[in-house]
C-alpha cells in the first residue's frame, strides 16, 4: 500500500533506500450484506498468478526485501517485496525483521511502530507487491503509511498481496492511509490474515474512488482471515463498474469505501473470549454498520462522500465496538 518506479542503478543506491528502518463491506442502506459472505461458505482467492518475466533485473536486499524489475510494453513493472517480523525479547517487541524494496520502503518510527513510505509512483499497471507481516506470540506491532497510496494505471494489472500472521497473545494495529483509484487503473487487493487463538487484531482498509472529479479505476478486493485454524471472515468486493457502483444497493453515491476488522483483546482469566470487550449485537447507522462476526470479532463497515467522512464514519462505527460509544449518535 504504497507508492513504483524501475530499480536504482546501482546496488548501492536500492540498498541505501531499502535499509532505513521506519479497510469492505459498505455500511448502512441494507450496504452491510453487500460483498459479505459468512465464514467459511466461500473457496479461499486463487493465488494471484507470478508476474515474472523475462529480461528481469533484480536484487535481493537486507532482511528479506526483494526487488526486480520485469519488461513489459512501455515501461518496465515492479515486482517487489517487503516484509517486518517480530521477536520477543527480555520481555519486549523488537523488531528483528525489516526488509524492503521500492516502492516499499518501510521505517522504523517507534519501538513498536513501521511506516510504509512511497519511494516511487504507483503502483501502476503491471506491478506486483507483496508485504509480508510476522507478529511472533506475545509481541505487538503498529503498521501505518506517511501518506496515501495513489493505484495509477498502466500495462495490464497491478497487484497488491498482503500476508499477516499473527501469533497467539500478539497484537497488530494495521491501518495504512487511504489508497485512491486513479481513473484508467486495474488493480487487485488481496489481503491474508492468519490469527492464532488469543490473537488480538485491528485491521482498517479505505478506498477512495478516483481523485477529486475524476471517476475511479477498477479495482478487486479480497480479504480471507482466518482465527484459530477456523475462517473468521471471507469478503470480496469490486469498484470500477458504473451501472454497479450507482446502484443504492451497492455504493449509491458514495466516494469511498472503508472497513475495519476487530478482534478481542485477551485477557489474563479468559484467553480467547467470543466478544470479549466488543459489541455482541448489531448496529447500523447512517452510511455505518457495525456488525459482530460469528467467530471472535466484529466488522466495521461505512461509506462516505469523501475521505474526511469516511474516516469520521469509520471511527464512529469502531468506538461502538469498543463499546466506547454505545447509544451514540452516529455523525452526519
Amino acid at each position: 500500500m504504497t507508492s513504483s518506479a524501475p530499480l536504482p542503478n546501482t546496488a548501492a543506491e536500492t540498498t541505501s533506500a531499502a535499509q532505513t528502518a521506519t479497510s469492505a463491506a459498505p455500511g448502512a442502506a441494507g450496504a452491510a450484506a453487500a460483498g459479505v459472505r459468512a465464514a467459511g461458505t466461500g473457496p479461499a482467492d486463487a493465488d494471484v498468478a507470478n508476474a515474472d518475466g523475462a529480461g528481469a533485473e533484480g536484487a535481493v536486499l537486507p532482511n528479506g526485501g526483494a526487488a526486480r524489475a520485469v519488461g513489459v510494453v512501455g515501461r518496465r513493472a515492479m515486482v517487489a517485496r517487503a516484509a517486518v517480523g517480530t521477536s520477543l525479547a527480555g520481555g519486549r517487541t523488537v523488531v528483528s525483521r525489516l526488509g524492503s524494496a521500492p516502492p516499499l520502503t518501510l521505517r522504523q518510527t517507534g519501538p513498536r511502530t513501521v511506516h510504509l513510505v512511497s519511494t516511487a509512483a504507483g503502483p501502476l499497471g503491471g506491478d506486483r507487491l507483496e508485504l509480508d507481516l510476522d507478529i511472533a506470540p506475545g509481541t505487538s506491532l503498529e503498521v501505518g503509511s506517511v501518506a496515501s497510496t495513489l493505484v495509477l494505471p498502466g500495462d495490464g494489472e497491478s497487484v497488491m498481496v498482503i500476508t499477516a500472521r499473527v501469533g497467539a497473545g500478539a497484537t497488530l494495529r494495521f491501518a495504512p492511509q487511504p489508497t485512491v483509484l486513479a481513473a484508467g487503473c486495474f488493480h487487485r487487493l488481496v489481503v491474508r490474515l492468519t490469527l492464532a487463538a488469543g490473537a488480538h487484531v485491528f485491521w482498517r482498509e479505505e478506498i477512495v474512488f478516483g481523485r477529486y472529479g475524476e471517476a475511479p479505476g477498477r479495482c478487486h478486493a479480497r480479504f480471507d482471515a482466518t482465527y484459530d485454524g477456523r475462517p473468521l471472515l471471507r469478503q470480496e468486493y469490486t469498484v470500477g463498474d458504473p451501472a454497479l457502483d450507482a446502484s443504492p444497493a451497492v455504493y449509491g453515491d458514495a466516494r469511498c469505501i472503508g472497513t475495519t476488522l476487530i478482534t478481542p483483546k485477551p485477557t489474563p482469566t479468559a484467553p480467547e473470549p467470543a466478544t470479549q470487550g466488543l459489541a455482541s449485537r448489531a448496529v447500523v447507522a447512517d452510511g455505518v454498520a457495525v456488525l459482530p462476526l460469528a467467530g471472535p470479532g466484529v466488522l466495521v463497515s461505512a461509506l462516505g462522500a469523501d475521505a474526511v467522512e469516511l474516516r469520521r464514519r469509520l471511527e464512529w462505527g469502531e468506538g461502538v465496538a469498543f463499546g466506547d460509544l454505545a447509544g451514540a449518535t452516529c455523525p452526519s
